[in-house]
């Protein structure tokens, strides 16, 4: 499994705007193969900014390095200028990914990647 995260710092006052356009944003996700599922988080809110994060869980990081290449990425993209103005950051979108190398299920099993 990979799972693939961008931070979000968003500037006070601007939260219930950010939150309004990611989920009212087209999905093109579940059109892919090996994806699996996404989540958006809100965090701490500091002085400065409150802190989210996407976090989307793939099968593989090929399949996660196919969806940035897609038609379907560029497409839920697309918009992503139009709302520049309309939300602050106190820096862009921080990309961090992962790979999955222990993964314990509710049943209290251990899988271990090989």
């Amino acid at each position: 499994m990979y799972i693939a995260m961008n931070r979000f710092r968003v500037v006070p006052g601007h939260e219930e705007r950010f939150e309004e356009i990611w989920r009212s944003r087209e999905r093109h996700l579940s059109s892919m193969p090996g994806y699996l599922e996404f989540r958006m988080l809100k965090g701490a809110k500091h002085d400065d900014h409150t802190l989210y994060a996407s976090h989307t869980i793939w099968e593989s990081v090929e399949h996660f390095t196919a969806w940035t290449k897609s038609e379907q990425f560029r497409a839920a993209h697309a918009r992503a200028g139009e709302n520049r103005g309309s939300v602050q950051y106190l820096s862009g979108p921080h990309f961090e990914g992962f790979e999955v190398i222990i993964h314990e299920g509710r049943d209290g099993k251990e899988e271990q990647a090989a």
